[in-house]
Order: C-alpha cells, then sequence, then structure tokens
C-alpha cells in the first residue's frame, strides 16, 4: 500500500498534488511519502513483533536521503551501512551508532578506524583478509571490533542474477563450508570480539522457500560454533524482501508471512536478530515524477518521449526492471507505447509496447515504487544534473535535495596550466 493516490482525477501523494510539485520544483524529481514510510516500518516490525528486541537496520543503499533516513531514525531504526559514506550519512540523520551494521565486501582500513571510533554495532565480515585486517586496526586503536562472518549459503534466490548475493559464484561472505575453520581463526585474532554470524541471499525476493533454507543452515551452523566454544550472540538474516512492482504479477509474501516463517525457522535460537530491510520500507513510498517532452510514431508504437532518463532511474536499464507508468491526470485512454528518455542511448528505455495512459507533450507521468535504488543510483550522463527529491507530509512539502545547476557540474572539472592559454 501506498499513499499515491486519485483524487478529482489527479494524482496527489497524501494530501499534495502531485502537478503542485512539478510546476514549483521542475521534472523530473523523486516524490516520497512519510505516511508510506511510517506504514512499511510499522508493517515489517509487526511481522517481527513474536521476537524479543530484533535490531531493524534500514539498507542505507535503498536510499540515503537525510530526510528520509530522520524519518527512519524516529520511527527507531538502525542502519545497514556498506560505506564510510553511509555510515556518515546513518549518524548525521540521528540513526545511533550502536543500531549500525557495516557490511561490504570491500572495506577499507580507515572505513573501518572511522566505524570503530563511532562504535558501531556490529562489523559484517566478508573474508578472512578483512578479518586480519580489522584485528590490526583494532589493535592499533586499542579496541576489540564486535563482528560477525558472512555466509555465503550456496542458495539461488530466484532473483535477478545482478541482485542475487547468496550463491558459491558470488562474490559475498566466506562458503559454508569453511565457516567453521574461518571462525576458528578469527577467534584466534586479537582486537575482534566474534559475536555473531550473518546472511543475505539477494534482493527482490519473491518467494520464501530460498530464505527459509538459509536460514536453516545459519541456525545449523550457530549451534556447530557455539559447540566448537564461539560465544555467538547475534544473527543478522540480511534483507531481501520484494516489492510488488508489476500489478499483473502475484504479490510477493507479506512481512507478516516472513515474520511467521523466521519465528518458526529460529525458535530456540540463542541469539539477538537482525534484520537489513530496505526496499520493502521505501521503494512504495517513492514514484518519479517527469513530465511528457513530446510523443513521435514509431514502426509499431508511439515513442513517448520523458524529461526522466536512465540516469535519474537506472534499474529499467540496468534489470529489465518493470514500473509502472501513470498519467498523473489520466483522460481515460489507454493504448500501447514505448517510454523512452532523452540520453542518447538505445538502454534509455523504461518500457516497450506497454499497455499504459495515453498522454501528450506536457502531460506529466509517474513512474511507481521508485522509492528504493532510484535517486540514489542516478548519474550525471549527458551532462545532466542530480534529479532533486522532496518529501511529503500531509500537506506539507520540501525539497530535500535540490537539483544543483549545470555551472555546479562544470566547475567541479579543473583544465591542467598547459591547456590554460
Amino acid at each position: 500500500m501506498d499513499h499515491f493516490d486519485y483524487v478529482d482525477g489527479t494524482m496527489r501523494v497524501e494530501q499534495v498534488p502531485m502537478a503542485e510539485i512539478a510546476d514549483a520544483v521542475g521534472t523530473p524529481v523523486y516524490v516520497y511519502s512519510t505516511a508510506t514510510l511510517e506504514r512499511h516500518v510499522g508493517v515489517f516490525r509487526e511481522g517481527l513483533a513474536a521476537l524479543d528486541n530484533p535490531l531493524i537496520a534500514f539498507a542505507v543503499k535503498a536510499n540515503p536521503n537525510a530526510a528520509v533516513l530522520a524519518t527512519l531514525a524516529k520511527l527507531g531504526l538502525g542502519a545497514d551501512v556498506v560505506s564510510g559514506g553511509e555510515l556518515l550519512r546513518a549518524v548525521a540523520a540521528g540513526i545511533p551508532a550502536d543500531r549500525i551494521v557495516f557490511s561490504g565486501v570491500g572495506k577499507t582500513a580507515d572505513e573501518m578506524r572511522l566505524a570503530l571510533e563511532h562504535g558501531i554495532f556490529q562489523f559484517n565480515l566478508e573474508s578472512e583478509p578483512e578479518a586480519e585486517m580489522l584485528s590490526k586496526v583494532a589493535l592499533s586503536m586499542g579496541m576489540r571490533a564486535p563482528v560477525a562472518y558472512r555466509i555465503n549459503p550456496d542458495v539461488d534466490a530466484g532473483t535477478h542474477a545482478k541482485i542475487s548475493t547468496g550463491k558459491s559464484e558470488n562474490k559475498f561472505g566466506i562458503p559454508y563450508d569453511r565457516a567453521i575453520e574461518s571462525y576458528a581463526a578469527a577467534g584466534d585474532l586479537p582486537g575482534l570480539d566474534v559475536q555473531g554470524v550473518a546472511v543475505h541471499i539477494g534482493s527482490q525476493l519473491t518467494d520464501l522457500a530460498p530464505l527459509e533454507a538459509a536460514f536453516t543452515k545459519v541456525g545449523a551452523l550457530i549451534t556447530a560454533l557455539r559447540e566448537a566454544g564461539h560465544d555467538i550472540r547475534t544473527a543478522d538474516l540480511g534483507g531481501g524482501l520484494g516489492v510488488p512492482y508489476d500489478p499483473s504479477q502475484p504479490l510477493p509474501p507479506s512481512p507478516a508471512d516472513y515474520g511467521a516463517m523466521v519465528c518458526r525457522v529460529t525458535q530456540g535460537w540463542p541469539v539477538r536478530l537482525m534484520f537489513e530491510p530496505g526496499r520493502v520500507i521505501v521503494g512504495n513510498a517513492g514514484a518519479l515524477l517527469s513530465r511528457v517532452v513530446r510523443v513521435k510514431q514509431g514502426a509499431k508504437a508511439p515513442f513517448v518521449i520523458v524529461d526522466a532518463a536512465m540516469n535519474d532511474l537506472l534499474r529499467p536499464s540496468l534489470y529489465d526492471a518493470w514500473h509502472d507508468i501513470r498519467a498523473v491526470a489520466p483522460s481515460g485512454k489507454q493504448a500501447a507505447a514505448n517510454v523512452v528518455g532523452p540520453v542518447c542511448e538505445t538502454g534509455d528505455t523504461f518500457a516497450m509496447g506497454r499497455d499504459m495512459d495515453v498522454v501528450e507533450a506536457g502531460d506529466l507521468v509517474a513512474f511507481m515504487t521508485a522509492g528504493a535504488y532510484g535517486a540514489t543510483m542516478a548519474g550525471t550522463y549527458n551532462s545532466r544534473p542530480l534529479t532533486p527529491e522532496v518529501l511529503v507530509s500531509g500537506d506539507r512539502w520540501a525539497v530535500v535535495r535540490a537539483r544543483p545547476p549545470i555551472e555546479a557540474l562544470i566547475e567541479g572539472d579543473s583544465i591542467p596550466d598547459w591547456l590554460a592559454d
């Protein structure tokens, strides 16, 4: 559920007309709904209500906007970060460091020092050399780093290959069959407090079976590690729960279904459970608002050329991802169309042969379910400025990231002395 609805024939986000935002800020622009964020946090938390004090750490990579993070911080969420920059963003937005988990395969020594200085809750280590580096960094600071190993359970998540992370050929984590050996080595490293196990098998999962298979392996590993003398106190079960993009497809499992499965599989585990939801919290809370530049006739269907492009919303180009495309003020007529952006790439395509609202030049369209992996993956290809972002709360709205002028992009370059003349 989201809070993008039609009132008197035009789309509103909560109580604000989308056209009002477009007229004031320009397009393209990302628009986020506070009410939807609040609802999704509540639903996810309700799904885990039977658990004892779980840590829900929002995956910052899904949407790092400061206003979004501040909203989630007020709702009590922690953060899952994968870079020093994300760590600083989370802290600046008010998320306490003792609710922050640091994941990612390429943490540098400087990022490790930064995280230790802030006192984060846990490092999710992804290799033995990373454990050795963190040991040296922690020793140099006279500290002990709380750690878990991320386990690669060799489970196929059944999602797109580019967002699958739990198969043996993926770069993430240590192999399940090497875990006992790796934990033994980590336990001998000074400066490390080996406290947990972590797993994350992919994103946009629409079936609970792969998650259950992975969690079952984690449970067996926790038992084996504790029998080997390790004081395992946490289990990070990752994120990945999917959201509905295509209304013609079956709905993904609900947080309630997910929570029931987790409770059943983890019953009796002597650990604090942790979760890293991202898309399921922010996906449906955002839309990318765009204006039609022109419509031109194609060989089979018209091309609807909009002012949003692949540099604003990369997912369709990168993953062949579906986003529902709706007219902000629909006429009631529908027809097949190809929706494309202005970037000089054939890949700058949002939909081909899509049955959708008939639109004309100047009309507004909204790309739905764009709150996750939208603005955060945006770039400046074709010298296009980054997309602005707006947060709505009831009848109030504010620009929470302004569109930078193209001059700022140009001024970021420098011309060497030998070309200055």
